[in-house]
């Protein structure tokens, strides 16, 4: 299962909307589904695993890309930021599904917002979450809705 969702995880980052440097794609569905079905333990260990192909060299990060040249890139925090998003759904799913889920993407908006900010160098973290957080707020609300609608139905059926 673990690795069933991890290749979901590349399939996720394949279907990108280029919007300047950091792109719209549907890994945040991916991430969502993955910890709504495997459980923050398991979920962990899938992203864990996704991460790791990727800089191995395997292409399943957004735009086909792979290698620490993707995780150090501008998308780089996001990449990290949904491992540290899973540690912090594990720690509190007990507390119900939506609190912990909505915190995990408030962690990955950080974690991207923050690395964004410190590799572009010269704009700030306001500026940064102009550009990395806010248009991606709507989108994001609806994918992670999705995926806890959706994951509530499949984890019956797996």
């Amino acid at each position: 299962r673990c690795a069933l969702f991890a290749a979901l995880m590349a399939v996720c980052a394949w279907i990108c909307v280029p919007l300047g440097e950091i792109a719209f794609t549907m890994q945040t569905l991916g991430l969502f589904l993955t910890l709504g079905i495997l459980g923050g333990k398991w979920g962990t260990v899938s992203i864990l695993s996704y991460l790791l192909l990727g800089a191995a060299g395997a292409p399943v990060f957004s735009g086909f890309q792979s290698g620490f040249g993707a995780i150090l890139g501008p998308n780089g925090g996001f990449l990290w930021g949904f491992l540290v998003s899973c540690l912090v759904y594990w720690v509190l799913e007990r507390l119900g599904r939506i609190p912990a889920a909505i915190a995990a993407m408030a962690v990955c908006y950080g974690c991207g917002c923050l690395w964004y900010s410190l590799y572009a160098g010269d704009i700030g973290i306001l500026a940064a979450a102009a550009k990395t957080v806010v248009p991606y707020l709507i989108p994001d609300a609806v994918k992670l809705t999705m995926a806890l609608s959706l994951s509530r139905r499949l984890k019956k059926h797996l």
